[in-house]
């Protein structure tokens, strides 16, 4: 009956808990892409009808300048589907608020693998800030998982859990954010302030040093001093036999949340808090981060087995204290909830620089492209900001059934200690555990593939779960951006090469998502799955345009035929609607051109090694490996990054490809200005190679940076002086080969 309680409750199970709005101007978009289209087919067209004949000069640059068009043309088709349906989801958590459905428990994951390249000090701060989000805490579990199997690490972790106790009360009396300590101190902290709080922000602030302080001490004596051994049983797992890759499992319950005496400063319960470093074998495969990440699925499914999981890199800290509130909307949401697997958090950064200037944080990227993957219900796994749902990541296949659920309490009821729950704990984490079993086929991150976060999306996907891309407007999830141009580079060959096996493989959006995903969304991932291979285009483009321009072949219709058309319209389209759509989602004209001149870099460097790495592995002539990435740098180099000037200082074989590159776009345009006045061009054969004059300025143009730190700079920045030598004498090189 109407007004009774039990129709109230039902009445607040029915509010929705979250909407979704479809963005606008849909058709002004598809006729404007039909437009484009026509533009690319017309281009091909010339190709073909004007292809030279057998014997004649350059036939075969024209036939290369076909194909490259041709990748180009497809390539683009495919990123139109990342605005064919552009959705974005909106949590409503006053609702959850009234809804009477119990909260269900959140499991954290935080995972690091050495502590030289991911310092303990910044982990615990990610640490730190996950055991202070705003969720009933004994509901809410943290793990560590050290594949460094580093007692740095863990004496880190356990100075960390003596501080969580005023911390966390700390950020719940001041609502602090950003929840990670070494944030907050330096951004929002005010000094000369006296009042009372302030006074105890200050006295926060003085403990939170001194820990810092005794963690950095005994990081610099790279060993913990026995004094400090003595005051936990955990260390005894380390003997002078223990190394990063050979150990045995090592499981440590720091916090447990059923011990009275584990409270805060404030008498409140703490969160379960858990160290694990899985058993290393030099002759086990430890499948990196995707071995990690079943290891905690399994260990903590012993502990705590929540039924949202949340993982996180160790540099990512939470942000935003109600994250865990807003992701619980999607997940619980009467309707629609039981359909969702995970809620992806677009990758912020805190270091990003006015301009980018290394094209780190995309707003186009984060406000147009994933939320259009997403628009089919395919959100793409990004492998940290990310909530699960524990089922699904486990290998089970949606059903209608998991609908309601959530007052079906799943959290352990162990009468088992600390001692016994550890120990079996450790088989779980052990070597051997996963030998003949479906983890990291079927259940599980995938395993074989060093992007296993995509892999594993679309996976979960095709067993017809769906996923949201979540972007909410006060950032959940606030990560360290790569500070140099080598690091970026190399972070995106490992990328684009884990992308592009997953293309080659059974896994292959197209054969494997077949009638399981939506077509859109299917085209959704090849447009980063397909970027290894996007590298040939633009490189053929960056070598074959300079390289005719110098030996005065066209490639290009004369400016005074309609054949100009479709490319100028094309070429001049695209990059206008490129950078609209760039400075209206919040970006700035020098960020989207430093953005454009780090596509370029990427494609011809990154992409294309990827690209070759990937089919030599295809080809059984090596295997897969694993790099991680630096994620502190010295005072020089981080000052250089703040100003915005680019770090060119390695003699990487990257560097040598980029500066060789501008060096033959550099050589080609100089020598046609010295044909142009030496009387060498006709003004007719001049409007033949405008095109190619043009966009050879260009490539000058965006490698402005490259000639400034090979011939100008003289910091530790600038161009070594062997990668300057080897450009030269290449570019010089390929200028002089006779066609």
């Amino acid at each position: 009956m109407r007004g009774t309680p039990q129709a109230v409750e039902e009445e607040k199970r029915k509010l929705p808990l979250f909407k979704t709005e479809e963005a606008k101007g849909k058709v002004a978009f598809s006729l404007f892409s039909s437009s484009i289209l026509v533009g690319i087919c017309l281009i091909w067209a010339y190709r073909l009808s004007n292809l030279p004949t057998a014997g004649d000069r350059g036939r075969w640059l024209w036939i290369g300048m076909f194909f490259a068009e041709l990748g180009f043309g497809f390539y683009w088709i495919l990123t139109q589907a990342l605005r064919w349906n552009l959705v974005r989801y909106y949590p409503l958590k006053f609702n959850l608020s009234q809804s009477s459905y119990k909260l269900p428990g959140v499991d954290i994951f935080v995972c690091t693998a050495d502590p030289t390249v991911e310092p303990p000090t910044l982990v615990i701060n990610t640490v730190l800030s996950a055991m202070s989000l705003n969720h009933p805490t004994e509901k809410l579990s943290v793990y560590l998982s050290d594949d460094g199997g580093s007692q740095l690490t863990f004496y880190a972790l356990l100075e960390a859990s003596r501080f969580s106790k005023l911390w966390i009360p700390f950020c719940k009396k001041f609502n602090v954010e950003p929840r990670s300590p070494d944030s907050y101190f330096t951004h929002n902290f005010d000094l000369h302030e006296h009042t009372a709080d302030a006074q105890q922000r200050l006295f926060i602030k003085e403990q939170y040093e001194d820990m810092i302080k005794r963690i950095e001490a005994v990081i610099n004596k790279d060993s913990v001093p026995e004094e400090l051994k003595n005051q936990h049983k955990g260390f005894s797992e380390w003997d002078s036999n223990v190394t990063k890759q050979n150990h045995q499992p090592i499981v440590q319950i720091i916090i447990d949340e059923r011990d009275t005496n584990a409270v805060d400063s404030d008498g409140c319960r703490l969160p379960t808090l858990v160290y694990m470093a899985r058993e290393k074998r030099p002759d086990c495969l430890h499948h990196f981060k995707a071995g990690a990440m079943n290891a905690l699925i399994r260990v903590s499914s012993e502990i705590s087995n929540s039924a949202i999981i949340l993982n996180l890199d160790c540099d990512m800290y939470a942000n935003n204290a109600d994250s865990i509130k807003e992701a619980l909307c999607f997940f619980m949401d009467e309707e629609r909830g039981h359909q969702i697997a995970f809620v992806q958090h677009p990758q912020k950064y805190n270091n990003i620089t006015k301009n980018d200037l290394y094209g780190n944080s995309s707003p186009v990227l984060d406000k147009v492209e994933l939320p259009g993957v997403g628009g089919y219900g395919s959100a793409l796994y990004c492998g940290t900001g990310c909530f699960h749902r524990r089922t699904s990541l486990c290998g089970t296949k949606y059903s209608e059934e998991h609908k309601g659920l959530w007052n079906s309490e799943t959290r352990k009821d162990d009468n088992r200690t600390v001692h016994e729950l550890e120990e079996a704990c450790k088989v779980l984490a052990s070597c051997g555990f996963e030998k003949g079993t479906q983890w990291g086929k079927e259940m599980g991150l995938i395993y074989g593939c060093p992007v296993e976060d995509v892999v594993t999306g679309l996976a979960i996907q095709c067993r017809g779960w769906k996923s949201v891309y979540y972007n909410p407007d006060n950032t959940a999830f606030i990560g360290v951006a790569p500070p140099t141009l080598d690091i970026a580079l190399v972070q995106f060959t490992r990328w684009s090469d884990g992308l592009f096996q997953i293309f080659l493989s059974k896994y292959c959006p197209f054969i494997y998502g077949h009638n399981k995903i939506k077509l859109g969304a299917q085209m959704g991932y090849c447009v980063y799955l397909l970027w290894a291979p996007s590298s040939l285009p633009l490189l053929y483009y960056a070598i074959a345009l300079p390289f005719s321009l110098f030996q005065g072949i066209p490639l290009f219709p004369d400016i005074r035929s309609r054949w100009f058309i479709p490319f100028a319209y094309v070429f001049v389209s695209k990059n206008i609607y490129s950078l609209a759509e760039a400075l209206i989602f919040g970006s700035t004209f020098k960020a989207w051109w430093n953005l454009q001149r780090m596509w370029v870099h990427r494609r011809t460097t990154s992409f294309f090694f990827a690209f070759i790495d990937c089919i030599v592995r295809q080809l059984g002539l090596s295997q897969t490996t694993f790099t991680l990435t630096a994620k502190v740098v010295t005072d020089d180099v981080s000052k250089m990054y703040q100003q915005e000037i680019m770090d060119f200082g390695s003699t990487s074989t990257i560097f040598t490809v980029i500066s060789t590159l501008a060096m033959l776009n550099l050589f080609s345009l100089i020598g046609v200005v010295v044909k142009v006045f030496m009387g060498g061009l006709e003004c007719k054969d001049m409007e033949k190679l405008v095109s190619q004059v043009v966009l050879c300025g260009l490539m000058v143009t965006v490698n402005g940076p490259v000639y400034e730190a090979l011939f100008v700079r003289k910091d530790k920045g600038s161009m070594p002086g062997s990668v300057m030598f080897k450009s030269i004498v290449l570019a010089s090189l390929a200028c002089l080969i006779p066609l």
